[in-house]
Formats: C-alpha cells, sequence, structure tokens
C-alpha cells in the first residue's frame, strides 16, 4: 500500500524522520512494519 502526502517545504525535513517513525509504531506487531519516504514533485519523482 502506499500513501501520498502534500507536505509544505517548511516542514518536509519533520516528516522525512517523523512519517516512517510514527507509521512503524501504530501497531504492536510479531514483525517489524516498515515505512520508506520518496520526495518528489509528483508520485513518479518519489519513486
Amino acid at each position: 500500500d502506499e500513501l501520498v502526502l502534500e507536505v509544505p517545504a517548511d516542514e518536509l525535513d519533520w516528516a522525512r524522520e517523523a512519517i516512517p517513525r510514527l507509521m512503524a509504531s501504530a501497531a504492536e506487531l510479531r514483525v517489524p512494519l516498515l515505512a520508506e519516504v520518496g520526495v518528489g514533485p509528483n508520485w513518479e519523482a518519489a519513486h
């Protein structure tokens, strides 16, 4: 699954750090829940 988030440029550094950390701690599972961040002006460029 993927999420596309629009983040203001002045909050980009915070989002790059916080989003994977928050998503990984969203549920207690037996296996790690990994999240990656891609940044770009559109979906294709972020991958």
